[in-house]
Formats: C-alpha cells, structure tokens, sequence
C-alpha cells in the first residue's frame, strides 16, 4: 500500500522550475512583435487636467500610441463605475479629467521597447488646475462618517455597551494607529495581453484567474468566455493581486486597437499608488473586567482611511468578536474619505490590525490587574463562538498556549516590565492569541488517468507562492493511492475551470480558503474518476474485467481488481485504447456554517531586546503554536506560518506609508524610505502544529493557515517591547523615537 503524503514535509513540485528560471510569469511571455506600455501618474493631488502637449512624445523613437483623458483608450462604459466589479476603483482611468490623488493613471504611452515607452512618457507635458487635496487621515479621524452600522451584542438587561463598562469593576482604555501599508510583491504587477480571432490571452499575476477574465470582459466588451488568464506563477500576492488594476484593461485595450501584442509592467514605485495598499487604521478599545480578569465588555470602535476614489475600506474592529468569552461586545466602523490612492484588501486584511489593538489591549488590562498575560487570556478562554453562540467546530487553542509556554519558556518572564538586562539590551517577552476565521469557496477540480500511468490533478485555482502546485500533487496521491512523482498537477488558467459538469468557479488563493478549497474539490473528482474507471473497466470489450458488474472491480493504489484479474489504470486504458478516464466535481460550504463556527487558532510568543542606549529594537526569537486541523504538507505550512510572522514584523517595526498632507504624495514610495523585512530581521522561528482533523469543516479537516501568523504576531512583538522596557507604544510601526525614556 503507498503511504499517504499528507503530513509530511514534501517540497515544492515547482520548486525546480523557480531555482532554474524556467518558471514563467507574466512579464516573461516575449511574444513576436510585442509592445510595451509605460502608465503616466499625476503630480498633484487633487484637481483637473487641463492639458497635456503629447507632440514630444510621439515624435519620440519607437512611440506607437499615446493615450490620455483627451484621447482615452477605447473601453466600454460603464463598467468602471460598478464598485463590485472587482476593480477596486470606482472611476476607471483617463475616463474623465478629473484627479482624484496623488499616483493616478492619467496616461499610458506604448513604444517598441519599454526603454523608449519610459523615456518617452518622461516628454509628457501637463498643466493642472490645482485644488487643496484633503490627505490628512489623522486630521480627519473626528469627523469620520459611518462605514457599516454598529454591532452590538449585549446580554439581557444591558442597555448599551457604556452602562456594561460602567458596571466592570476594572476599565482599560486605549487609542491604536497605524499608517497604511503595501504589499510590495517581489513580483511587480504585470500584463502581456494578445488578441487573436476575437478572444483575449491575458498572462498577468492573478490569485483568482476566472475571476480575473470576468472583470476584464466587460471593459473590452466581450463575453467572459473569450478572455483567457493564464497565471501558472504569481510572485506573491497577498491579496494584491486577487481584483484586476489599470493594467490589466489597458494592456487589453491597447493590443486590440494596435493589433499586436501588449505588455504594461507596473514600476516599484508606481506600485504604491495603482494597485492598494492597506488603509490607515486608527482604533479606540474599551475592555471591561472584574478584578479576576474575567471579560463583561468590549468596546472596539475603528476608523479607516477610504478613497474618493475606491469603495474599500477596514473593518479591524470584527476581530474582537471571534477571540475571547464576553458577554457584552461593541464593533464600530467608521472611514475618512480621502484624496488618496484607493486602497484594497491586504493579508489578513481586517484581522491584521485587529488583532493589534484587542491583543494590545489585552495586554494593558493584565498589567492594570498585575495578572500574567498568558493567565488572563486562559481565564477568559471561549469555547463557542463570542458573537453567533455557535460552537466551533474544533478549538484547541487552550492546547497551543500550554505547549507553547513550554517550548517557548514562557516561565521565565520578568515579573515586572523593563527589569531584565543583558549586557547593553534590555530583554522583553511577549505573547498573543491568533485566530482567523476558517472558510471555503466553491471550486471544481478535474481528476484524469493517463494511460501511461499517471494522473493530473486540475483547476482554476493560482499558486501565489503559497504552495498550491505542491497541495494538488500531496492530495491526488493521497486520493488515488499512487505516488506524488506520478500526479501532474496544472492550475493558474482560467480554461482549467470550464467543464460540461461546473460552467466556472471564481474560487483562487485568497482568505486562507485555498487549501481548505481545493483538497475536498481533488478527493471527490478522484472519488468520481475511480467510478468512472470501473465503470470503463466492465463495459469496454477489450478490458481484461469485460462483462463483470462495477461491483465486482475494486480499485487500490492505482491498480483494478476482480478476483485474480488485476491491472493497472494505465494497462487499462493502453489495453482499451484510451487516452485518459476523468471527473471533475466541485465542493463548496454546506449546511454545516448554520451549525458550527469555524477558525483557525494558534498563540505566538516573542522575545525581544532593545538596546539601552540607542532603543534599537530586535525580534530575538518566536515560537508559534497551531491548531489548524490536518497539515496537508508540513513544509509548505511553515513557510507560511512562518511568512505571516514576517509579516508581524513589519507591521510591529518597520512599514508604513508615510502622506504628505498638503500635497497627497507618498513621501517613501520607494523600498529605501518604506523598509520591508529582510533575512537579517527575522529570528529562528519555532513552529509547531496540532494535530486535529477539523472534519466538521470539510473531509480531509483541513483550515486555512495563510493568514493565521499575520493576525496577532505584530501584537506578540509590541508587547514584548513594552516588557522589555515599560513603554507602552500605541502607534505603529514601534521605531527608536518612540522608546526614549520619558
């Protein structure tokens, strides 16, 4: 019998493609008489174009097309006013006159090279009529409007989230910022567009390819089924990269009227205001206990910064109704529209600074009561869900703070702040709880043997480094009981979701929902597949099982038996002339969410120091403790456990997008002025997994794992800080200024 994959460490299937340079992303498709676009962003603010001199540009060398708002590129309106659409603008570029911030695409010039399309756009002459743009989120955050109604759950005979703190015996109150951050994939946002015969080729880093194809359609003005995504690798996403940006359309639009193809590449600095960021969050908590530390009341109200210009915004507060026991709960939203560029979701988008400040908080309260952090987040452990009364599914965070106080020596923490020295850095340890909510989309998957012995596993689905190549491999193995080198695994085109069974699924690698997607999606196409081998194997009358009933034929490990008659798939379609057996199924959430509350858990734990003299900070070590039900490949989940923590990094020391106020411009849109974690800030990382299948949540009981470290590792690191040197700070990122003894 072959053993089963899942569970163990196995590497990347792509891995070897990436090392060598052979795999292909969008920008490495040099098709026959390419051309390249350049986009042309505005210099102010706010205001109206009220002339643009293209003569120098086109009279540039290789320059074939100028666009502009007074000669704009040919798309059918109005899909770009649509704020479902999938775009994330609500005004699509060069549409109108009008700008709307600082960054905005006001014109693209395509030329034979990028190197004259860059050169030329540089020629581009255009005078504005200014207007003071309103960029100042701090200054906005008094006069925020409402972004969703309030929630309120309350316990009965409480009147108002007030009158339940008013009645707590012990109050902490705190306000939290942060200033917007990006995603910066190594990567650049990229699109090489070809039309051929009225259908459009479209390769461009997409975590969701058929979703891609259908927000581009309308644009173009062509049905859905004749835009075709091909995205096999995506060089980080992190939710960048799941709705479409002006790339996509224009580089359509452009090789449709030039009738050749076209490629426009998104620079780095470009990146910062065309294609989302993450808002800039200020949040105000409320945490109400008795002097034991039990939990009566949570009030989290959060502002985020909007756009003029696009319709998302944050909504951190929603963290606070997953994570601790609490009978009385308030979640405001509210949002600062601004003259800046659109913003978009963002790995662990809400969760993320959610955690930040309930966690942070969390921390305050144990040190007003002088109870041990660790102590008070068992004290006020849930074991159904805060906001619905559902139960979970399956919860063993209880479990990860145990063993992770133990690997991580959580005994060993200073009673009080700031007291533990070594040598010229004073040493903190810190902890918080992570939680992100567990969920799955609809996705098909095709199943196929080959008659030489092999088997594909295929969908719709993209890889944006997550490990998805390798998840389709591990799960088809395991499903067919043969062994991972003979499962050919294909995803990252949208064609890949067509099916005379499912006309096409929107589900990509987005939410933590990828895994948790596709592998009950694989095992029941498999399940399906197998039938249908049988099935071929009685009725064909070359086969060696001819005339036996399906009953008769069992299958294992790739081979077919019936009494002493056995054969392989593979001698069985060579024996019938076949050329591949296959089923495609599509699973999806069922009646199961009406009844269970689902999420994935852990606790992280940091040490810090921070130096006496200069306040440096440094992450020292991490441990982080998972419980997110079956581990399909043990490698792969590290790394992105481990990739969220890098996340919390940044997020706790080193990002944030800094906006001039009076002009609109990103002063550090550049990743010398906007620091991203590299190699030599990150610690060695312990991780360790549970071991629960979650089979509430789907047959093989994975949960998404994506996310989980990014929601509360920032927390874990601010508060070690505060630890290491009793200054408690409340707006990130945590840098040297901040830690001067006052």
């Amino acid at each position: 019998m072959t053993r089963s994959p899942v569970g163990t460490p196995v590497r990347r299937v792509e891995g070897r493609l990436k090392v060598t340079g052979a795999a292909r992303y969008p920008a490495d498709h040099n098709l026959s008489d390419l051309a390249h676009g350049y986009l042309v962003l505005s210099t102010i603010g706010r205001g109206t174009v009220r002339s643009m001199n293209v003569d120098p540009v086109r009279a540039a060398p290789g320059v074939l097309a100028v666009y502009t708002p007074f000669e704009p590129p040919p798309l059918e309106p109005p899909w770009a006013q649509d704020p479902t659409a999938g775009i994330g603008y609500l005004q699509f570029p060069m549409q109108d006159k009008e700008v709307r911030y600082h960054g905005q695409v006001i014109g693209m010039v395509v030329a034979r090279t990028f190197e004259q399309a860059r050169d030329a756009a540089a020629l581009l002459e255009v005078t504005y009529q200014r207007r003071t743009p309103n960029a100042s989120f701090a200054d906005g955050v008094p006069h925020a409007t409402q972004g969703r109604p309030p929630v309120d759950i309350l316990a009965a005979g409480t009147g108002s989230i007030d009158e339940a703190l008013a009645r707590s015996e012990v109050t902490v109150t705190a306000t939290y910022t942060q200033h917007p951050e990006h995603h910066n994939p190594m990567e650049p946002h990229a699109t090489t567009a070809v039309w051929q015969g009225g259908h459009l080729t479209l390769y461009c880093g997409a975590q969701a390819p058929l979703l891609r194809a259908l927000q581009v359609a309308p644009a173009v003005g062509v049905d859905p089924a004749r835009v075709h995504v091909v995205s096999p690798h995506v060089g980080g996403g992190f939710g960048g990269k799941v709705v479409a940006y002006p790339q996509s359309v224009l580089a359509a639009s452009a090789a449709r009227e030039l009738g050749r193809p076209v490629r426009v590449v998104v620079t780095r600095e470009q990146l910062f205001t065309v294609t989302g960021h993450r808002p800039a969050f200020s949040q105000t908590v409320s945490l109400g206990a008795d002097r034991h530390g039990r939990l009566n009341a949570i009030k989290h109200d959060a502002v985020s910064s909007g756009s003029v210009a696009g319709p998302y915004f944050g909504d951190p507060a929603d963290w606070s109704r997953t994570v601790y026991r609490c009978p009385n709960i308030h979640l405001g939203a509210r949002v600062v529209p601004l003259d800046v560029p659109p913003a978009t979701i963002m790995r662990a988008p809400n969760e993320e600074p959610g955690s930040f400040a309930l966690e942070s908080a969390m921390d305050e309260l144990a040190a007003t009561l002088g109870v041990d952090p660790l102590a008070l987040r068992t004290a006020n452990y849930s074991t159904t869900h805060p906001g619905t009364g559902l139960p979970w599914s399956s919860k063993h965070l209880d479990e990860c703070y145990r063993v992770g106080a133990d690997r991580f020596g959580w005994h060993r923490r200073a009673a009080e702040p700031g007291t533990r020295v070594d040598g010229d850095w004073l040493v903190g340890m810190g902890m918080a709880t992570l939680v992100y909510p567990a969920a799955r989309f609809e996705m098909a998957m095709r199943v196929a043997f080959r008659r030489d012995g092999t088997a594909d596993v295929a969908g719709a689905t993209a890889d944006p480094g997550t490990g998805m190549w390798t998840v389709l491999a591990v799960v088809g193995a395991d499903s067919l009981g043969i062994p991972i080198h003979r499962i050919r695994p294909d995803l990252g085109d949208s064609a890949l979701a067509s099916s005379p069974l499912v006309p096409g699924m929107l589900a990509g690698a987005g939410g933590s929902t990828g895994t948790a997607s596709a592998a009950p999606a694989v095992r029941a196409a498999a399940e399906s597949a197998i039938r249908a081998l049988r099935k071929h194997a009685v009725e064909h009358d070359r086969s060696p099982f001819h005339g036996l009933s399906v009953e008769d034929v069992h299958y294992r490990d790739g081979v077919l038996h019936a009494g002493r008659a056995t054969a392989t798939f593979g001698e069985l379609l060579t024996a019938t002339g076949t050329g591949r057996i296959e089923a495609v199924e599509a699973t999806g959430q069922g009646d199961e969410v009406t009844r269970h509350a689902f999420a994935s858990f852990g606790a992280c734990f940091c040490e810090v120091r921070v130096n006496r003299w200069t306040r440096e900070p440094r992450v020292a070590r991490m441990t982080c403790v998972v419980d997110a039900g079956t581990i399909i490949n043990t490698a792969t989940a590290r790394n992105q456990i481990v990739g969220g923590i890098v996340w919390g990094v940044g997020q706790a020391l080193l990002e944030g997008a800094r906006v001039d106020p009076a002009s609109g411009r990103i002063a550090n849109a550049n990743l010398a002025d906007y620091p991203i974690p590299v190699n030599a800030d990150i610690p060695p990382v312990d991780v360790h997994f549970l071991s629960y299948p979650d089979t509430v949540f789907n047959p093989l009981g994975a949960r998404g794992i994506g996310e989980l470290s990014t929601a509360g590792s920032a927390a874990a690191i601010v508060n070690a800080v505060y630890d290491a040197t009793g200054i408690r700070v409340r707006d990130l990122p945590v840098t040297m200024d901040k830690l001067l003894a006052r």
